[in-house]
């Protein structure tokens, strides 16, 4: 690989890194002062550990070898070191660095499900554990040689598209995130209005530091083709976040009568989370449009956690769930050369893209609500309700988020 390719590599890799924080700072502003600190810090927790499985297991692991490969064997190279001494090991070692900012970001995604009432070591076992079961498998379905990768050519169709995560990071955390939301219920007093961000400003850095790391999050995989659609990527990545910003706000215009820095900053993660799976396979025109309808669909799709009766703390399902099957879906109508409406009338994208995303969608929904359910019924999942009314920060790490004192 060229000096050229491994700068974008590194670059890339710590653009992906810097995500967690900015879902960290998104999330943290999000909930009641009392909160931020156990909000950041399931972030945190996550970076921590899921890279050090990474590290040990979950790389061999995304790597599946055929596609009737549930996975790769975790113990083919525990710890990396054959990969380390090996020819090209540079450069494979700096891919599964990449590799495991994917991981990090995806299971620190879920934790906006449980804000304000998740016992933070019982968070710890569950991010471990679900990562191992689902995410690691995931990745090597959709990335790593897996059946995903390979449905279209046994299916006789165009191959599945998802070229940085609609399936593999955004469905899978999305279905999660509702899993645990039904396991530890709502939160006390749960209704429409019962609480707002504690700090805005502090969720708008998290939305920008999100967009900044996105370019790196779609365009960083570009090193293997030389940068060939590195163009086609960052235009789209720019232009379906915007325009679901404004459809976003537009939404929140017409049915509450005012549009907010919340909504703006929400609309951008939904164009974000829509526009991953399709941003080199998308014309920026048909881009825009994703972006448009995917900021529309999800600001209403956030209502519906007060219809349905789930407490989806910081809306990760009307995100990340619906935002990352709208993406992944759109291919199969837009998509370049392929697309229903740009390939010649045929449904055959549609209907892989379709398999790919609900069987993510049911495969990682039924493993977290088990792993939530067990967790919840042996340890606790739950903290007690009197420690979420004095405050989670508190209870839980010690700690409050704002010491403000009298001189």
């Amino acid at each position: 690989m060229d000096t050229g390719s491994i700068a974008w590599l590194i670059t890339a890799t710590a653009l992906v890194l810097f995500m967690t924080p900015g879902v960290a700072f998104f999330y943290g502003g999000l909930v009641k002062a009392k909160s931020v600190i156990s909000m950041m810090m399931m972030s945190f927790g996550a970076l921590g550990l899921i890279s050090v499985l990474w590290i040990l297991y979950g790389y061999n692991m995304s790597v599946a070898g055929s596609p009737t490969a549930f996975s790769g064997n975790p113990f083919s190279d525990f710890g990396l070191g054959q990969l380390a001494t090996s020819v090209g090991g540079n450069v494979g070692l700096l891919s599964a660095t990449y590799g495991a900012t994917f991981a990090i970001i995806t299971v620190a995604l879920i934790s906006g499900a449980v804000a304000d009432r998740a016992k933070f070591g019982s968070w710890m076992i569950f991010a471990g554990v679900w990562a191992t079961l689902v995410y690691f498998p995931v990745a090597a379905w959709v990335w790593g040689g897996g059946w995903i990768l390979n449905l279209g050519d046994s299916m006789g169709l165009s191959g599945v598209i998802d070229y940085a995560g609609g399936t593999a990071v955004h469905i899978n955390a999305g279905a999660a995130a509702l899993a645990l939301a039904l396991v530890l219920g709502k939160r006390i007093g749960f209704q429409k209005g019962i609480t707002k961000p504690h700090n805005v400003p502090l969720v708008l850095l998290g939305a920008a530091i999100l967009w900044f790391g996105w370019f790196g999050f779609n365009a960083g995989a570009e090193w293997i083709t030389g940068l060939a659609n590195v163009g086609l990527i960052v235009v789209n990545t720019l232009g379906a976040t915007a325009a679901a910003i404004l459809a976003w706000m537009l939404v929140e215009k017409f049915k509450d009568g005012k549009a907010t820095s919340v909504g703006a900053a929400s609309g951008a993660v939904a164009g974000l989370v829509a526009i991953t799976p399709a941003c080199a396979n998308l014309e920026p025109g048909w881009a825009l449009l994703l972006g448009a309808v995917a900021g529309a669909v999800c600001a209403l799709a956030v209502e519906l956690k007060f219809k349905l009766g789930f407490d989806d703390s910081l809306d990760v399902v009307g995100i990340h769930l619906v935002g990352g099957i709208i993406g992944t879906l759109y291919l199969g109508l837009f998509a370049i050369d392929t697309g229903f409406f740009t390939g010649g009338g045929n449904f055959g994208q549609l209907a892989v893209q379709a398999i790919a995303a609900f069987s993510v969608l049911v495969y990682s929904f039924v493993i977290a609500y088990l792993l939530g359910l067990a967790i919840e019924k042996t340890i606790g999942f739950r903290i007690r309700n009197e420690d979420e009314l004095a405050g989670i920060d508190t209870s839980v790490h010690g700690e409050t988020g704002y010491a403000l004192e009298r001189v």
